[in-house]
């Protein structure tokens, strides 16, 4: 049977509630380069969404979805008897989620709205709510999540994916790979953002009033030149690089953007080097049975 979902009640100002411009921009060239990412840590978040004990029938809310990785896995697991709504801001990424949607013929139980997560609004209640690298680009975490969790029933799940920055390392150690992490982390950090949020869900989930979540973490690494992480690694530098020229952290000169992929391959295979990425970390609660839901 086909199924639509209900609009979200959205309120009238969804576009002004953190004014910080988010630091990886909305080019075509993210929005390739988040599809890239999705396809690269896929098996990370389903392993997740699944310990987490999405399963079909469930209705899910995805946050800061992007251009829909997370919200099309989910809505694998959900299937047609089941729904997900995906809301970002980028109304850009949310295009390329319901086109997406529609290719992979989820688009009826699996829909996307264009809302910032610090302003809209719902009149529904949900089984789980999840979220992949979303509240390290919140201003108040502990808070959206609380107010996000008020929307999941008695006994539902919480479940969230995000990165631990420090812990990214080469083994040997590269100038440029250092360099790149370098730029990267400062960008990020100094751009206003939390960059060890994978570290700190627990204590987010704690102030959120949230039970002690389960928790794993999944981390990418090559080597040789076929590995896909120099690539990775390299169009990350290039979203973030206006921001960074912007925050005097580097210029387009220093990073050299258009050969940056080659050369950090070339060094990793001189070296014989192993490139690990930040690990992301996922954490998964449910709620009290006590708790009353938004609605209910």
């Amino acid at each position: 049977m086909e199924k639509r979902l209900n609009n979200p009640v959205v309120s009238a100002d969804a576009r002004a509630a953190d004014p910080r411009p988010y630091a990886l921009g909305y080019s075509s060239r993210e929005m390739q380069r988040l599809e890239l990412q999705g396809a690269l840590i896929r098996d990370f978040t389903q392993d997740l969404l699944r310990r987490a004990g999405i399963r079909p029938g469930m209705r899910v809310l995805d946050v800061g979805c992007g251009v829909g990785d997370v919200s099309l896995l989910a809505g694998k697991l959900v299937g047609p008897r089941g729904m997900v709504l995906g809301v970002d801001r980028s109304a850009e990424a949310v295009d390329i989620a319901e086109r997406r949607a529609v290719e992979t013929g989820q688009c009826y139980w699996t829909r996307f709205a264009t809302e910032d997560l610090d302003a809209f609004a719902l009149d529904e209640t949900f089984d789980a709510v999840i979220g992949r690298l979303v509240l390290m680009y919140l201003p108040d975490p502990p808070a959206t999540l609380r107010r996000l969790a008020g929307h999941v029933r008695p006994g539902g799940v919480v479940a969230f994916q995000e990165l631990a920055m420090p812990l990214t390392r080469c083994f040997p150690e590269g100038l440029l790979f250092s360099r790149c992490v370098g730029w990267i982390s400062d960008t990020i950090e100094r751009a206003g953002f939390e960059v060890d949020m994978g570290s700190r869900l627990p204590m987010t989930f704690a102030a959120a009033g949230l039970p002690a979540p389960q928790m794993i973490s999944a981390g990418l690494a090559g080597s040789g030149p076929a590995s896909p992480l120099y690539n990775y690694i390299s169009e990350t530098l290039r979203s973030l690089l206006p921001m960074a020229e912007r925050l005097g952290i580097a210029t387009a000169d220093e990073i050299g953007i258009d050969t940056l992929a080659e050369r950090l391959c070339r060094e990793a295979v001189e070296q014989r080097a192993c490139v690990m990425t930040p690990p992301f970390v996922g954490a998964w609660t449910n709620m009290p049975a006590w708790q009353e839901a938004a609605g209910a």
